[in-house]
């Protein structure tokens, strides 16, 4: 994605923005919503499969609502955020669209999102997906689907190991990364992804459970002691020949799992089903992120968000709120495989008795997103390039810290 051009277009919504939250970040107060069926054509703009499967789902809406229209506009994903931002400088936006987790603070911030009415419960979903929704104290948006990560290993080489549980601490992980490799005939025993666009995901997961702050007091905290501490562990498994320090080239991962060269790695729920594909069923178990001072892993996935501008306010948030149902989150799971960011969905059988979702379902409830502040990416691209510094060539986590940190503080919250 061009992102030389969406900074542009950003700044000009910016400066359009003439309703949003001030500099100070004071909560924004939330219109009610209209009671009653919605009505009218509500337009979505949904990215990926969402955007491919989301129109003829929505068709169940439609009956219940049968003065309703739902319009759903697919959109790359690759051309998403600057097609969003680009209709908020032009105040041409659609009712309701997906945004992606880590984008909530920086379109929040030209004040085209309106805020979260009154008839959405922040209990009812995981509260690391409802905080992200969350910027300068007030919510413009609710979650629509989550993610997070947690250990794949191959029970196998743990049992050949001489393994007979999952590892539970910091400490447990790099032994079992040891014993994979030197007892369970891996090459590699804990894949990391080092450095490169989204390392940071793997990574950070590692600062927070060791309680790194990332902004604190409206400032980016990236050099403190509990960050350093947590790279110097994350650096450990490349220095002492546990990780790969090179990026593999596009399925070399899961062929390596499946075929025992690599013992473990972190990801997320989708990578089951493609291990299954390739041969590798019945030969891996999940596991929760190792405890330090707390287990939490990273989450993401998308949110709904109505605008401003929207045309039909009312019947698009009546939508939002339909998406959100529980019964409805297990029957997109279903059709779609997102995992529900409403907690009650998880009742399910077909997620809480599935022994790798299961365990997704138990990380989700200890995961955070990184700060919804309008500049993340450009920090966390920062972040990407000293942590491949300290995977390849060996830089000191302090001085890696210490860099990632005045870029930061030069690049700023943007709040």
């Amino acid at each position: 994605m061009k992102r030389s051009m969406t900074a542009v277009v950003l700044a000009a919504a910016l400066a359009l923005a003439a309703c949003g939250r001030d500099a100070g970040g004071d909560q924004e107060d939330a219109r009610p919503v209209g009671e009653g069926k919605a009505k009218g054509e509500i337009t979505v703009w949904a990215m990926g499969a969402e955007g491919e499967k989301l129109g003829a789902f929505a068709q169940a809406f439609s009956k219940d609502n049968p003065d309703a229209k739902v319009t759903v506009t697919a959109v790359p994903w690759d051309a998403a955020h600057q097609k969003i931002a680009s209709a908020i400088a032009a105040k041409q936006t659609p009712d309701v669209s997906m945004i992606g987790t880590t984008w909530m603070g920086e379109f929040a911030k030209t004040g085209a999102l309106d805020p979260t009415p009154t008839l959405f419960d922040k209990g009812d979903y995981f509260s690391g997906a409802w905080d992200t929704t969350v910027v300068g104290g007030t919510s413009y948006a609710v979650p629509w689907y989550v993610e997070t990560r947690a250990i794949y290993y191959r029970t196998d080489l743990a049992q050949k190991a001489g393994l007979s549980k999952p590892p539970q601490t910091w400490d447990e992980l790099k032994a079992m990364a040891k014993a994979m490799q030197q007892q369970g005939g891996a090459q590699w025993g804990f894949n990391l992804q080092p450095g490169s666009t989204g390392a940071w995901q793997s990574f950070l997961p590692f600062a927070w459970s060791n309680g790194a702050e990332i902004v604190k007091d409206g400032k980016f905290t990236l050099d403190t002691p509990e960050l350093v501490e947590a790279m110097t562990y994350w650096q450990s498994f490349f220095t002492e020949k546990l990780s790969p320090n090179d990026l593999p080239k596009e399925g070399a991962l899961e062929a390596g799992f499946v075929g025992g060269s690599i013992a473990s790695f972190i990801s997320g729920p989708w990578h089951a089903g493609i291990i299954d594909e390739q041969g590798g069923k019945g030969k891996f178990a999940v596991a929760p992120m190792p405890t330090k001072k707390t287990a939490t892993s990273f989450i993401g996935g998308s949110n709904l968000a109505v605008f401003k501008d929207a045309k039909n306010r009312d019947g698009a948030w009546k939508f939002v709120q339909w998406l959100s149902r529980p019964e409805v989150q297990v029957q997109w799971f279903q059709a779609v495989k997102d995992l529900p960011a409403v907690q009650q969905a998880w009742q399910d059988q077909s997620l809480s008795g599935d022994p790798i979702l299961g365990v997704f379902g138990k990380q989700l409830q200890d995961a955070k997103a990184p700060p919804a502040v309008p500049t993340w990416e450009q920090v966390a691209a920062a972040l990407d390039a000293e942590l491949e510094k300290v995977a390849k060539a060996g830089e000191s986590p302090a001085a890696a810290a210490k860099a990632a940190q005045e870029k930061a503080a030069q690049i700023g919250t943007g709040a």
